[in-house]
């Protein structure tokens, strides 16, 4: 496992971090990462363009002219595309441009770009952001004792109201909650800045995907108690269909 120096508020060293090698130690892949972030760029795009072709076009609906004897090109419409007011030709319509991406593909190509940044020593982790009150000149004085220069991304918890608010407003920052942790961001930014209760790491996911199972099998003792409650009750409606028979039965020879 690969350890990094934690940080403080002040800039100064606060211990060592040891981070996850499944997600900071892997060697990037930059044909996913590519494949990743066009996909995630071409879903941006709003794919509200339009325009008309000659049968939208109104007007041109009789023949300009005769066929023969005018001497001019022959012309059925005056909408048709090379006409001055006409149609356009392959008009664009609006459609959706995104792609389909796997999920996998997704959160590896996030491992990847993490890793890149690590490799190259642009990841900074620091215990907290100290910040009591929104203020940016607090944030700006934090990017300054941690030596940050260039764009930065910051993640933040959604608790830490306050962090947020006072790096907002700087430009060369942008915020960032760590569900929202992205390939695209994170290789538009030059730094990667972590406070030490979002880092990510990843035996996360695997700890919340493990809860349901765990309240199932728990469920499962009282599902049985509740199975061997409703037994009894079952028996003992079948009881009458026996004396039922019986009486029949009786009858038939009393007959």
């Amino acid at each position: 496992m690969a350890s990094l120096t934690l940080k403080n508020a002040s800039g100064q060293d606060a211990g060592l971090l040891d981070l996850d090698d499944a997600i900071f130690g892997i060697e990037p892949n930059v044909p996913l990462m590519h494949q990743v972030v066009t996909a995630q760029l071409a879903a941006r795009r709003a794919g509200t363009q339009s325009a008309k072709t000659r049968a939208e076009v109104r007007g041109g609906g009789r023949k300009p002219y005769a066929q023969k004897g005018t001497g001019n090109a022959r012309q059925g419409s005056i909408r048709a595309p090379h006409f001055s007011g006409g149609g356009v030709a392959l008009a664009p319509k609006p459609r959706s441009y995104s792609q389909k991406t796997p999920k996998k593909m997704i959160k590896a190509a996030l491992r990847s770009a993490l890793s890149d940044r690590a490799a190259e020593g642009k990841v900074i982790v620091v215990d907290s952001y100290g910040i009591d009150a929104p203020k940016t000149k607090d944030a700006k004085a934090l990017l300054t004792a941690l030596d940050i220069s260039g764009t930065v991304l910051v993640v933040i918890g959604r608790d830490d109201a306050n962090a947020a608010l006072s790096f907002r407003n700087l430009t060369q920052v942008q915020v960032i909650s760590p569900g929202e942790l992205n390939t695209y961001d994170v290789l538009c930014n030059d730094w990667i800045v972590f406070s030490k209760d979002v880092v990510p790491a990843a035996d996360g996911s695997a700890a919340v995907t493990e809860a349901p199972a765990e309240s199932a099998q728990a469920d499962k003792p009282a599902a049985k108690k509740a199975a061997a409650k409703k037994a009894p009750a079952k028996k003992a409606a079948a009881k009458p269909k026996t004396v039922k028979a019986d009486t029949a039965e009786e009858n038939e020879e009393a007959g």
